[in-house]
């Protein structure tokens, strides 16, 4: 029996694309919780496999020629993971190409905008209004951009793709984006059809409790840990 893959995670948009991944491949995989507001992502050991002390990363302990493995960047393990197991990420060229213009678009974009829009919009200690413009702005049109898209297409890439499973997790917040999915009907569709997803729905779940033990948006000191980290 193959052992299974440790996935270093947080109940994110950034760790729900990897759990929404590994349960669409239905291969068993172990939580390895990271605790981000206690700064659990500062620790010697996961720095070894995420240089970036950020989660999510993963360890695969059957990777290429049968030796473990350490992945870190979400898109980097979504991508390895689409490989190795040849689903969610197609072979043809012109297809692949798709969906790693959608995930990088994510991965370079919208988590960052929308992230951005997050902290201003809730975090941050003194309201910045320019600050909270300029990024639920960039959010907004971010939203307009994924709903052109999927005018013509159930999903950003043509079939379900790595790329969905990326961008799906940035749009579940999107009230504390200041966004409103009825501005954007194609997009709302698309939110809609994956969220319902089996796979989808129980990936989102992982680790909701210890989400709801530490709330972020009234604990000062996990802020403290979160934002204003300068080199170590």
């Amino acid at each position: 029996m193959t052992a299974p893959i440790e996935l270093y995670y947080w109940p994110t948009p950034n760790g729900w694309k990897i759990t929404v991944m590994l349960e669409e491949l239905g291969v068993p995989y172990e939580v390895k919780y990271i605790n981000i507001g206690k700064g659990e992502q500062f620790e010697p050991d996961f720095l070894k496999i995420a240089p970036n002390n950020r989660m999510p990363a993963i360890v695969d302990p059957d990777g290429p020629g049968g030796e473990p493995i350490s992945v870190f960047e979400s898109g980097a393990i979504l991508q390895y993971l689409g490989r190795k197991f040849g689903r969610f990420y197609p072979t043809d060229e012109r297809t692949r190409v798709q969906v790693e213009e959608w995930l990088f678009w994510q991965v370079g974009g919208l988590g960052p905008m929308a992230g951005q829009a997050h902290h201003f919009r809730q975090y941050a200690p003194e309201k910045i209004e320019y600050g909270i413009n300029r990024y639920t702005n960039e959010v907004n049109r971010l939203y307009g951009v994924m709903n052109k898209r999927l005018a013509e297409r159930d999903f950003l890439a043509g079939d379900y793709s790595i790329a969905d499973m990326a961008s799906i997790g940035w749009v579940i917040p999107h009230e504390r984006q200041g966004q409103d999915l009825d501005d954007f009907p194609n997009l709302k569709r698309w939110y809609e059809t994956v969220m319902a997803r089996p796979a989808v729905i129980k990936a989102i779940a992982v680790g909701k409790e210890e989400r709801d033990r530490s709330n972020l948006a009234t604990d000062k000191e996990a802020q403290k840990v979160l934002f204003g980290q300068r080199a170590r």
